[in-house]
């Protein structure tokens, strides 16, 4: 029953956050309104980790940091989700410098780091029995294959996806966007909020893990 319960809260919420990225896709914004949501849709992230952490401290449980991760996974459907969505259809009207980088080498770093993207998905379903997001929490810790090079793979080939396509809009600012606001947005959550809920789900196990592995940059495994 509980299984069941748990799948329908996170199935309506998913459904919400879908719900709310196609609103944002068709309803036009006014410029001013724009540059609020791509800018300060990501800076509620800071908030939400903060308020999510506290909640997290207040009762260590596996049960109740599955909850939690829950909720503030949801939020970043928002906070996340949602500049994404306005920055990536209105790119044109932000364009600001251009880069003097070909289009056809921009192309190709989305392929490869879109490619890059769904392979850790495929890595942590197979290693770790999960979902991106909440949309399935990891039964088990994921510790092979591209998670023995880093414990964040799916952050770094996101974020490399992020600045790919900024290279293939040839938009700086886009560009400047993911590396100065969205990628520390989501390093904080990372940091913050998401390494302490694998303590609390994963104990021991998580702890040697990220002694021996990189948080970010990877490098190869010890033997």
């Amino acid at each position: 029953m509980r299984q069941v319960v748990e799948f329908v809260v996170r199935a309506a919420l998913l459904v919400l956050i879908w719900i709310s990225w196609w609103w944002t896709l068709n309803v036009p914004f006014s410029n001013v309104m724009n540059l609020f949501v791509i800018v300060g849709g990501v800076l509620l992230t800071f908030p939400l980790v903060w308020l999510g952490r506290k909640i997290l401290d207040q009762h260590q449980t596996i049960s109740h940091a599955a909850w939690t991760t829950t909720f503030v996974h949801f939020g970043l459907g928002f906070t996340f989700g949602i500049p994404i969505v306005r920055a990536v259809t209105t790119y044109q009207d932000w364009v600001g410098w251009i880069l003097p980088i070909p289009r056809g080498i921009g192309l190709a770093l989305v392929i490869i780091t879109g490619a890059a993207f769904f392979l850790v998905v495929a890595n942590l379903a197979l290693k770790g029995f999960g979902a991106p997001f909440f949309i399935a929490l990891s039964r088990k810790l994921a510790v092979d294959w591209l998670y023995a090079w880093t414990r964040n793979p799916m952050v770094l080939a996101g974020l490399a996806f992020l600045l790919s396509l900024g290279i293939w809009f040839q938009s700086t600012l886009f560009v400047l966007w993911a590396l100065i606001l969205f990628a520390p947005a989501l390093l904080v959550f990372v940091k913050v909020y998401e390494e302490r809920e694998l303590e609390f789900r994963f104990g021991a196990s998580y702890l040697e893990y990220k002694s021996r592995t990189p948080m970010l940059f990877p490098r190869r495994p010890k033997s």
